[in-house]
């Protein structure tokens, strides 16, 4: 029972506080606007299916220019998630280039 009650009063290993870190708010505040923008971007991705698919009933064929928009939207929500996911600490568009379409 002893062994017990010097492990329970012995000081635990404290952590270093991280509250006062600017670079991890900033971080956050990054994260909240890409999350707010990769709402919009599921939405546009699935205006562009529904429109892609309208198109190919239409029209027998493909748009190209949806299809380029859309693979490049799709390259643009993987960016952003790896980022929001902290796979990643190389921020999307706007701070970087918009990616090419595949």
């Amino acid at each position: 029972m002893e062994s017990f009650e010097q492990s329970s009063t012995s000081v635990p290993e404290q952590r270093k506080s991280t509250f006062g870190d600017t670079a991890i708010w900033m971080r956050g505040l990054y994260m909240l606007l890409l999350a707010l923008a990769f709402g919009v971007a599921q939405t546009l991705l699935c205006i562009t299916a529904i429109a892609q698919f309208l198109w190919l009933l239409f029209s027998g064929a493909p748009n190209g220019q949806l299809t380029r928009f859309g693979s490049s939207l799709a390259r643009w929500v993987a960016e952003t998630a790896r980022f929001l996911t902290l796979a990643s600490e190389v921020k999307p568009f706007p701070w970087a280039p918009w990616p090419p379409a595949e």
